[in-house]
C-alpha cells in the first residue's frame, strides 16, 4: 500500500502531463537567455502576477536570497516576521551571504505584522544604525498555519514602505494557495509589492524551481545575483516545461487541497488527546498539538508511519500535515482512522 504523504506538499511528484512536457521541451542555454521554454515560463509568470519581468531560480530559498541581494546593499537591514521562513529556515543567508542584517517583528497568529510595530522598526537616519532597505512578508505564512495575507493588508504594508523609501518583497512560496483561498487573482496579491516569489515545487506539483517577479531593472539585478549564487542552470527548459504545466493545470484545483485540509482539521479536532482550532485552517497546512499525557509528537509520527501515514513533527508536541494533489478525501479518512486508533489504544510509554 502506498504511503499517505502528508509531511509536505514538496513531496508531490510531477504529473504525467509534466513528464510528457519535460521530455518534449525545447531547450537552449538559459545563462545566455537562449532557452525558449524558460523564457516562456518567465513571461507567463510575470503576466500572471502583473509584473514586468520574472526570473526562474532553483528554489524558494534562492528566490528570497536573490531578492535580498538585488534590493539591499551590504550592511543594510531588512525587517521580517519572527516566524518568517527566511528567518527560520534559510540558514541565515541574508547575513551570511548578502551581509544584510535581519530585524524581526513579532508575527501575529494570522501571519501579519502589526503595522504600528512594523513602522516603529524602520530605522531613522542615524550613523549608529543600519539603513532599513527592505520589508519582507510571507504569503501564505507557513509557521502561522498557512494563513493567507489579504490584499488590503499587503497594500497597507506597501504604503508604510513607500512612506519611508523602503522596498517590499513578498515570499509567496504558496501565493497561489492564498489567491485561491481568498478568491482573488494572484496579481492582486502581488501588485503592491516591489518583488514577489512563488514556488512551482509545492502544491503546484512541479519537480523543482521558483519564480521571482518584479520590475525589469530589478530582475536584471536579480539575474546577476543568481549568477553569483551559482544558479545558472543552462538547459533548464526541461524543468521549466513542468512549471508551465503547473501554472496551466494545477492552480484552480488547489481548492480541493484546502477542502481536504479542512476535513482533516475538523477530524483531528474531534479526537481526544489532540488540540487544534479547525477554523484557523484556511489553506493546505494543518498544525496540531498532542495533549495526551505520555505521548509525544515523535512517538505519534512513528506510530502513524507504521500505519502508512506520514506526518511531520515540528516540536515536542506539535505536528504538521500538508495536503496536495496526491492526497485524496479517502486518504484523509484513512489518516483520521489511523490517528484515532493510535490515540485510543496507546497508553503512556513503558
Amino acid at each position: 500500500m502506498a504511503a499517505i504523504e502528508l509531511r509536505s506538499d514538496t513531496m508531490t511528484r510531477p504529473t504525467p502531463a509534466m513528464r510528457r512536457a519535460m521530455a518534449a521541451a525545447e531547450v537552449g542555454d538559459d545563462v545566455f537567455g537562449e532557452d525558449p521554454t524558460v523564457n516562456r515560463l518567465e513571461e507567463m509568470a510575470a503576466g500572471l502576477l502583473g509584473k514586468e519581468a520574472a526570473l526562474f531560480v532553483t528554489s524558494g530559498t534562492q528566490a528570497n536570497l536573490v531578492a535580498i541581494l538585488a534590493h539591499c546593499g551590504r550592511g543594510e537591514e531588512m525587517i521580517l516576521g519572527d516566524r518568517a521562513h527566511s528567518f527560520f529556515f534559510e540558514q541565515g543567508g541574508s547575513a551570511a551571504v548578502a551581509a544584510v542584517h535581519p530585524r524581526t517583528v513579532k508575527n501575529l497568529p494570522d501571519g501579519t505584522l502589526d503595522p504600528a510595530a512594523l513602522e516603529e522598526a524602520i530605522r531613522p537616519e542615524n550613523i549608529h544604525f543600519p539603513r532599513t532597505a527592505l520589508i519582507c512578508l510571507e504569503n501564505t505564512h507557513n509557521l502561522c498555519g498557512g494563513a493567507p495575507l489579504a490584499p488590503d493588508y499587503v497594500a497597507s504594508v506597501a504604503a508604510i514602505a513607500r512612506r519611508h523609501g523602503v522596498r517590499l518583497h513578498v515570499d509567496g512560496a504558496r501565493l497561489f494557495n492564498a489567491a485561491v483561498a481568498l478568491g482573488v487573482p494572484a496579481a492582486e496579491l502581488a501588485q503592491p509589492a516591489d518583488s514577489v516569489s512563488f514556488c512551482l515545487s509545492k502544491g503546484l506539483g512541479a519537480p523543482a524551481g521558483s519564480l521571482l517577479c518584479g520590475e525589469r531593472l530589478f530582475i536584471a539585478r536579480a539575474r546577476r545575483a543568481r549568477k553569483l549564487l551559482g544558479g545558472g542552470m543552462r538547459q533548464a527548459g526541461v524543468l521549466a516545461a513542468a512549471g508551465i504545466v503547473a501554472l496551466e493545470e494545477m492552480v484552480e484545483r488547489l481548492a480541493l487541497d484546502h477542502e481536504n485540509a479542512s476535513r482533516l482539521a475538523h477530524g483531528l479536532a474531534a479526537i481526544e488527546g489532540l488540540a487544534l482550532d479547525p477554523r484557523a485552517v484556511r489553506t493546505n497546512i494543518v498544525y496540531f498539538d498532542v495533549v495526551k499525557p505520555g505521548l509525544t509528537a515523535a512517538a505519534l509520527v512513528a506510530a502513524l508511519g507504521r500505519e502508512g501515514v506520514r506526518l511531520l513533527a515540528t516540536g515536542p508536541r506539535t505536528l504538521r500535515a500538508v495536503t496536495h494533489y496526491e492526497v485524496t478525501a479517502r486518504d484523509i479518512e484513512t489518516a483520521l482512522s489511523a490517528t484515532a486508533r493510535i490515540l485510543e489504544h496507546r497508553g503512556p510509554p513503558a
